[in-house]
């Protein structure tokens, strides 16, 4: 399994013409053999996203709870002191007109929580993943929509949310990301997060590299009809 991930991996990466490895996240019921626990410390959920494009690790649950959205998403219970912090940081975020009031209760989450979340390059962990996620730039976005052939959900705020988007029945979904995951995971300003169900990569990848060769034969022919025309477009792109 983990041999067909790794070249799952690889064409991914290469086809979508991506800077970082596609992200794995298993959700799981107990800690997985061979695969080390993170040290925790993390500010959000996501930066355990970022951190899973380098190494792969597992965390409890309550490691995550320092994000009290996240942890909200990831399907914890919003009580006792974690229900009194993500209440005051939504009535910060109301406050200052960054969401409006009653907002929060349209937020993606999960019914119920995992005990530990499995993250890293995808095929390092030796197990199937429960979505995968990918930080493309927009012409890979395209192309990942393409390749979906149909509607794919798009959400904003909170980046974490696209996961209960996908765990809920959408085999693709995309995020524009939310300021606070821009700064953990460093998003460039051109990027945006491609999720994958993971019993739909098989699917994706075989349409992404249908769909990559598709596209390079539709470019080729319009590079040269805008190359024989007469009056050929030379205006500088958009700033």
């Amino acid at each position: 399994m983990s041999e067909h991930l790794e070249q799952v991996a690889a064409q991914l990466t290469h086809d979508l013409d991506l800077s970082h490895p596609p992200v794995q996240i298993s959700y799981l019921e107990a800690p997985p053999i061979g695969v080390r626990e993170h040290s925790g410390g993390v500010p959000s959920v996501c930066t355990f996203f970022a951190e899973g494009t380098t190494r792969s690790f597992y965390a409890a649950l309550k490691a995550h709870d320092a994000c009290e959205i996240g942890a909200f998403v990831l399907g914890m219970k919003p009580e006792a002191e974690l229900g009194g912090r993500l209440m005051g940081t939504i009535g910060m975020m109301q406050k200052e007109g960054y969401l409006k009031p009653g907002e929060e209760a349209w937020v993606p989450h999960n019914p119920e929580a995992p005990k530990f979340v499995a993250y890293g390059p995808l095929g390092t962990l030796g197990m199937p993943p429960t979505t995968v996620l990918l930080f493309a730039k927009a012409r890979s976005a395209m192309l990942a929509i393409e390749a979906a052939g149909g509607n794919v959900p798009m959400n904003g705020r909170p980046m974490c949310a696209i996961n209960p988007i996908l765990n809920q029945g959408a085999p693709v979904a995309m995020s524009l990301g939310c300021a606070g995951s821009r700064i953990y995971t460093q998003m460039g300003d051109g990027e945006l997060v491609v999720g994958i169900r993971g019993d739909q990569l098989d699917q994706f990848a075989a349409s992404v590299r249908k769909i990559r060769h598709a596209n390079e034969v539709v470019e080729g022919e319009d590079s040269r009809r805008r190359n024989a025309s007469a009056h050929p477009f030379t205006a500088k792109s958009p700033p």
